[in-house]
């Protein structure tokens, strides 16, 4: 489970800190080895590996360097935390056994779909086999899933590697900070000073500083475009940072922010939005009024849901970055966001879209991968996205495709494994997008066709002679016809005249 330290020496090395800091001492008579002073020769965790990789990059050994790499992994830490609890990774001829399973499993179903005439017994025969098919797949899709759910995970060891390796590049580059100084760093001091002297300031890259506070005075920097601060240890932004009104690009990823400021909302020309890696468990309602963004990463938090109004004044919004948080539902007004090409939900806990999902005509992109027992069903208007090129339901736990799925002409990538799918079969969907299109074409002219049928037979027992609701129509008619053609009853009175004895007086 644990990253090779042949493959990922660093990424390797800064677990292994990680899991130092989290071991509790059973004996209190016994001390424990300092995390935050590491010595090659005292600590009994570290490797020959690692004592090698300590020889060669030295600064490795500086705390403050190991607390910021920490930071920088949350998401692989987090991502081995669950496959810990899931399991080792199946081997190959277990994963291959269990595709096989599936494959035989749908076969026996399509075989018995077939073996049907009428609609009626299909039906019958489909609900049938899902329901005793279905236990049976279950342990075949969970081998599978494991397995990509590895591979992802390997994906990201890589991305974490490489990550370090360019944070342990900039701290080479950059002065420490000496552990007595004040936490507001030099190079801020120096910005600041800078700015008062009238010096127009348009970037600020100050990623991997070790940064804890960021004063309120940064928000007099008023001519600031592009604000780089990742990589830092920032708790909090202060509320001026909505004076910067020539702000277009602010990335405050991999930080430990736990909420933005409200006045966020005042960059009206920000274009690009990056608060990824943090510890959000909200968005402020404000962020709306930033219609100028293009770009919004909110990605690796802890966000419980999205602003209500999140998507009506976005407009502009092309790429929406939500995966790796704990999402239940979206909001309606997403589908406002008339702009979004790019839209990546995965690793959430969605239950379902919102029914209007097909407003976004311009999307691209969409992955709702690994939304795994909560994602059950697309809305109708699914078939409205008809721009869409890509699209990942991977683990999920979708039976039917919407009906109007083939109207998607443009699809190039469909990944739809590890679904409970009954329409269309996993014999369709094998056979490639194109397959899979014309199949839910053929199924949509079918329920059409039938849907035709149906209003032409409750037409005809309308006007049928056998009819009751047609005798008593015809009938009320004849009535009517007649009636006027008397004169009604005064006429008839006077045609047969009046009984004389009615007239006369007693």
């Amino acid at each position: 489970m644990d990253p090779n330290p042949k493959n990922f020496p660093i990424l390797s090395y800064v677990l292994t800190r990680l899991n130092s800091v989290n071991v509790r001492n059973p004996n209190p008579n016994t001390t424990v080895d300092d995390v935050e002073q590491p010595s090659l020769r005292k600590s009994p965790r570290w490797t020959e590996d690692q004592v090698e990789l300590v020889s060669r990059m030295p600064d490795l050994r500086h705390p403050d360097l190991v607390e910021s790499m920490t930071l920088a992994i949350t998401d692989v830490a987090k991502t081995r935390s669950i496959l810990r609890s899931l399991g080792s990774r199946p081997d190959h001829e277990s994963v291959d056994a269990a595709r096989t399973r599936l494959l035989e499993i749908d076969a026996e179903i399509e075989k018995i779909q077939d073996s049907h005439a009428s609609e009626e017994d299909k039906e019958k025969a489909e609900e049938e086999c899902i329901k005793t098919k279905e236990k049976e797949k279950q342990g075949p899709r969970a081998v599978i899933q494991l397995e990509s759910m590895h591979e992802s995970y390997e994906r990201l060891l890589r991305d974490a590697e490489e990550r370090l390796l360019g944070i342990y590049g900039e701290s080479t580059n950059t002065a420490r900070e000496d552990p007595l100084n004040s936490e507001m760093n030099n190079e801020v001091v120096e910005i600041l000073k800078n700015s008062l002297a009238g010096n127009c300031i348009e970037e600020i890259q100050l990623s991997g500083r070790k940064l804890r506070i960021l004063p309120e005075e940064f928000g007099r920097v008023r001519g600031l475009i592009n604000l780089n601060l990742s990589n830092n240890r920032l708790e909090g932004i202060p509320d001026s940072i909505g004076n910067l009104e020539h702000l277009e690009v602010l990335n405050l990823s991999t930080n430990v922010l736990s909420s933005l400021p409200d006045s966020i909302g005042l960059l009206l020309n920000l274009k690009i939005l990056n608060v990824s890696g943090n510890k959000l468990k909200k968005l402020p309602d404000s962020i709306s009024h930033c219609r100028s963004l293009v770009e919004l990463d909110a990605s690796y938090n802890a966000l419980a849901y999205l602003p209500t109004n999140i998507g009506q004044e976005l407009v502009n919004l092309q790429k929406l970055l939500i995966h790796l948080n704990k999402l239940r539902s979206l909001p309606t007004s997403v589908c406002e966001m008339i702009s979004l090409r790019h839209l990546d939900a995965h690793f959430n806990e969605l239950h379902y879209l919102p029914s209007a999902i097909g407003k976004l005509r311009n999307l691209e992109i969409l992955d709702l991968s690994s939304n795994f027992s909560d994602l059950k069903e697309l809305p109708d208007s699914f078939g409205d996205l008809t721009n869409l090129r890509e699209l990942d339901l991977n683990n999920n736990q979708i039976f039917v495709l919407p009906v109007r799925f083939g109207h998607l002409t443009k699809l190039e990538k469909l990944n739809v494994v590890q679904n409970p799918l009954v329409v269309p079969p996993l014999s369709v969907v094998n056979n490639g997008i194109k397959a899979v299109r014309e199949f839910m074409n053929n199924r949509l002219d079918n329920i059409i066709i039938k849907q035709q049928e149906e209003k032409k037979i409750a037409e005809e027992e309308a006007i049928s002679p056998l009819s009751p609701v047609a005798w008593l129509s015809r009938s009320t008619s004849w009535i009517k016809n007649n009636w006027a053609a008397s004169g009604g009853f005064e006429d008839e009175l006077n045609t047969l005249g009046r009984d004389r004895f009615l007239n006369q007086q007693l």
